[in-house]
């Protein structure tokens, strides 16, 4: 009987914590710790080289952990510092405005919300934490547009989906607001994506120039009307410079 596709994930996981105790092994010292036959060893070690989580360094049959491994520790790092380096002034910018705050990071053609901090009139608002939005039609998704030609490409190309009656549904429209993004620094999404919630947001630039997050200001229309709107995109896009020093960007490419 064939295994499931949880037992093959779950004896690849093990075969790379085996690698990572003990160093370069073969087939056969592989097999044997996870008690299965070389044929299956061989299997899992050829599907893992092929993601370039496992590498044959240079004796052949040898295997040791792989460079991809290294982006992905890298990837979830840099989540971790901004999460850590930001939350400081998320708790301040939430404590100063009162409405939910978010860092969202970019994950393919969507944007994830990584931490969040709730303003003093968000008490029962939405938890947005873990949640997946669209690119064109959030604040955080156009300000990591703005900064990110690979998202701008891929929110461009996709599908632009309907949510609401104020939801951009055309390129050229979606590049015209972007190119305020870029000339102004604040993104804005007023009932893009639910009809009665604002939101605003700036880019988090890293020590290399690239775009590895957004800080999101989101609330009620009838709170965050189009005065405190704009008044809040000032304080986002100060409160997102701040991070952006934190984490070695200087401002210059």
């Amino acid at each position: 009987m064939s295994e499931s596709p949880v037992q093959s994930v779950d004896r690849a996981i093990e075969v790379l914590e085996y690698l990572a105790d003990h160093g370069e092994s073969g087939v056969q010292d592989v097999a044997a710790h996870l008690e299965v036959h070389k044929s299956t060893a061989f299997r899992l070690l050829s599907a893992l080289e092929f993601r370039r989580l496992v590498e044959q360094p240079g004796e052949r049959g040898k295997y040791r952990l792989g460079i991809g491994l290294i982006r992905l520790a890298t990837s979830v790092s840099a989540q971790l510092d901004i999460t850590r380096i930001a939350r400081p002034i998320l708790q301040e910018l939430a404590d100063t405005i009162g409405e939910t705050v978010n860092i969202a990071v970019p994950d393919g053609n969507v944007t994830v919300n990584i931490d969040q901090v709730r303003g003093g009139s968000s008490i029962i608002s939405h938890n947005w934490l873990g949640e997946r939005s669209a690119l064109h039609a959030t604040s955080s998704g156009k300000a990591l547009m703005a900064y990110d030609d690979s998202l701008l490409k891929a929110g461009v190309d996709g599908h632009l989906e309907l949510f609401t009656a104020n939801t951009i549904t055309t390129k050229a429209d979606l590049l015209d607001e972007i190119e305020t993004v870029r000339a102004t620094g604040i993104a804005y999404a007023r009932e893009e994506l639910e009809i009665g919630l604002n939101a605003t947001a700036a880019t988090i630039i890293s020590y290399d120039g690239s775009a590895v997050g957004a800080i999101t200001v989101s609330g009620p229309a009838y709170r965050l009307d189009e005065d405190r709107l704009s008044a809040a995109g000032v304080s986002v896009l100060a409160a997102a410079q701040r991070v952006s020093t934190l984490l070695g960007w200087s401002g210059h490419a």
